[in-house]
């Protein structure tokens, strides 16, 4: 019986590294990154602090990395840090936000819009006490929200967030591993969408291709205790430029990332137009309720479709190693996974 061809939505994070970025890999110029810095990773570094409208960036091997040296350069032990509810940094990085940077989460729920905080309850969430209750010091956003489907918040509703922050005595921190996809979304500069912030972090590998790696910045005084935090967990590297010549090209393709936006809303409205409950895409994540998860999973695996459990219901991620043609495909075994 021949096996059939599967068709991973799973995440933009399975994407392969092309021949152009093998190639880039393959001739970067390199240096020994914690001796005397590498000249490609330097490249990298600078080109991203441009991008996101930043004093400077640090290359790291992976978002949650970046997310939890910012959290650790800003926390005190102790202190509490306030984020949106299905953040990231609360429920997809094994708490290494109270283990390792020794603050206290805590959840605010969204408002009217999934995956937005309404700017009163953060100023509710940012309350003081006696000096024997938690200290809240720091606000966690997160621009696109995975856990919300990759919905979008918009510069005058960052802006405002940022605003009421600082009113409070809050620092910002921006996960930033999907801002290449908001800012396609909205058509505007990824700095655009990190106005006010103290430290933001991006992902290379989500869509963008790179095999590995992700960018924080803010202020150059922080990056340079990030650096040190960096070679604290083990994310000093040595010959960096390797990976981060892909780094650079996947930065030339967050154009393309449009694509996956319009493969999104594609797939969505196939799936509504089956009868599935879903998401109106925001940008490249489609959320679909089910009544039995790990059933629908199971019939998909069957007829070669690959998704994730999220939100009581099925996660799918188009992504730049799908075509058109996939995305039809999806939809045609899924109609006669109905029939």
């Amino acid at each position: 019986m021949t096996k059939v061809r599967e068709i991973d939505l799973r995440s933009d994070t399975v994407t392969q590294p092309d021949e152009p970025m093998r190639l880039a890999m393959s001739r970067a110029d390199v240096g020994d990154d914690v001796l005397d810095r590498d000249p490609t990773m330097q490249a990298l570094e600078e080109r991203g602090a441009e991008l996101l409208g930043v004093d400077a960036t640090l290359w790291v091997p992976s978002a949650t990395m970046g997310n939890l040296i910012a959290l650790m350069v800003h926390l005190n032990r102790g202190d509490r840090f306030i984020a949106p509810r299905g953040a990231h940094v609360l429920d997809d990085e094994l708490g290494a936000p109270a283990w390792l940077a020794g603050g206290m989460p805590e959840a605010v729920d969204w408002g009217a819009w999934p995956g937005r905080m309404p700017v009163e309850s953060v100023r509710q969430a940012a309350r003081s006490g006696p000096y024997y209750t938690l200290r809240t010091t720091l606000l966690c956003l997160e621009n696109t929200h995975n856990a919300a489907g990759g919905t979008v918040t918009p510069p005058d509703e960052h802006a405002k967030l940022v605003a009421t922050a600082r009113d409070v005595g809050l620092r910002v921190h921006l996960d930033g591993a999907r801002l290449w996809h908001a800012s396609v979304a909205l058509s505007v500069p990824p700095a655009a969408l990190t106005v006010g912030v103290d430290t933001v972090q991006v992902c290379l590998s989500k869509a963008l291709g790179a095999p590995m790696g992700g960018l924080v910045g803010g202020t150059s005084a922080f990056v340079e205790e990030a650096r040190r935090v960096r070679k604290m967990l083990g994310g000093g590297v040595r010959q960096g430029g390797v990976v981060a010549a892909a780094g650079l090209v996947a930065l030339d393709r967050i154009p393309s990332l449009v694509d996956d936006h319009a493969s999104a809303r594609k797939l969505a409205a196939g799936l509504a137009d089956l009868g599935w409950e879903v998401n109106e895409p925001e940008s490249n994540i489609v959320l679909a309720s089910t009544p039995d998860t790990e059933a629908t999973l199971t019939a998909l695996k069957r007829i070669g479709v690959l998704g994730v459990p999220a939100g009581g219901g099925v996660r799918f991620i188009p992504h730049r190693d799908l075509t058109n043609r996939d995305i039809n495909e999806v939809l045609s075994r899924i109609a006669k996974m109905h029939s």
